[in-house]
């Protein structure tokens, strides 16, 4: 049993992948080769944006806009502390300060007064400026997007929709990467939408931001490469990538449909014993990962592996107790959510091909260990 089964997926468009790499390798052109505009065109019509920007990864896809907009020194950017270190690696990296934000301990995205009382006290404090808001989408379920977008309005902050787990999931009448002033995400291969190696693309429909993030994923150009008016990086889509990515585009909507029947299946047979996620109203994640929550994770997950049941804890330690991260600011009221979160919560196997058979067998063994454990405690 896989955690995440690439392969048979990659049996399932087997030949396409290879008239698709083979086109391109014939082509020669592994730079800026012509998928990767018909992958931008294609990806900004499912997502309902008018721009996609393709880049060489998820990290840079959350970077470039903050170059774009000019955040760096004296800077705040406020992020959620449960979640993968790139969220606060960029904003470090663009020299400004990370600002974490407990979690909503429904939905592991960000606690939207959590956040009130964070910009309330970098506000007071005077030393760092207010300036832009990354929420994730965490494991495929999009944000709280009218509260964040009401907040920053009402402030003047930037919203980086951190999309790299919610390629796929929707929010109301929008997709996932189209929340935000600009979206960003990523196509590590174990993503809802990977690719075979690593890649990135941003979301907008504001055509000046568009060309901002263009000149500064191209070493800050202006009208060609080698007038330079800006200065920036070198992150692009490989053509190679971005062919492999044509091909999981078309079967992702098919894939999204999977995800839900067996997302819908382990909640159906665990949510009676264990805390288990669901799609909240208005919502579809897109499934990146599927998490349970119990007090006898630990046990748990030794009973799985022992069963042959492969299971992820996501994440181990929140940002803020990171050694990289542990002196940057955090919310007044404290991080109870992420804190307790890394004690409690296991990721089970999530792909759109887990054959009900297997997803019965996880379920049955979890119903087993959490049965005779109850039983066990209350006889004692």
């Amino acid at each position: 049993m896989q955690f995440i089964d690439l392969g048979a997926q990659r049996e399932r468009i087997r030949d396409r992948l290879r008239v698709a790499i083979d086109r391109v390798v014939d082509e020669g052109r592994y730079i800026l080769g012509p998928q990767v505009t018909e992958f931008e065109n294609k990806l900004a019509a499912y997502v309902g944006t008018k721009h996609v920007v393709a880049c060489a990864n998820g990290t840079d896809a959350l970077l470039l806009p903050l170059f774009a907009a000019g955040i760096g020194p004296g800077d705040a950017v406020f992020v959620p502390s449960f979640t993968f270190a790139a969220t606060a690696e960029v904003v470090a990296l663009a020299k400004a300060e990370p600002v974490f934000v407990d979690v909503d301990p429904a939905t592991y995205n960000i606690d939207i007064a959590s956040l009130e009382a964070a910009i309330a006290m970098i506000k007071k404090e005077g030393r760092l400026k207010p300036k832009a808001i990354i929420p994730v989408d965490l494991f495929g379920l999009a944000a709280d997007y009218d509260a964040i977008m009401a907040i920053a309005d009402r402030e003047g902050l930037l919203v980086i929709e951190d999309a790299a787990q919610s390629m796929g999931g929707s929010l109301g009448d929008k997709m996932c990467g189209a929340f935000g002033h600009v979206g960003s995400t990523s196509f590590y291969p174990a993503k809802p939408l990977g690719c075979y190696g690593d890649g990135g693309a941003m979301f907008t429909n504001d055509d000046a931001l568009a060309d901002k993030l263009r000149s500064f994923a191209f070493h800050g150009k202006g009208e060609t490469q080698y007038d330079n008016i800006r200065v920036g990086i070198n992150s692009r889509l490989d053509t190679l990538q971005a062919a492999i990515l044509i091909e999981k585009l078309a079967i992702l909507e098919d894939e999204m449909v999977a995800r839900q029947a067996v997302a819908k299946r382990y909640a159906e047979g665990l949510g009676d014993i264990i805390t288990a996620a669901r799609n909240l109203d208005g919502s579809r994640s897109a499934w990146a990962q599927y998490a349970i929550e119990t007090p006898k994770r630990d046990g748990l997950r030794a009973h799985l592996s022992e069963k042959g049941i492969p299971s992820v804890i996501y994440y181990v330690k929140p940002l803020h107790d990171q050694i990289a991260y542990r002196d940057y600011p955090r919310t007044p009221t404290g991080l109870a959510v992420s804190e307790d979160l890394p004690k409690r919560i296991l990721c089970l196997p999530m792909h759109p091909y887990l054959s009900e058979a297997d997803q019965d067998r996880i379920i049955e063994t979890i119903r087993n260990y959490i049965g005779s454990n109850s039983a066990q405690a209350a006889a004692e």
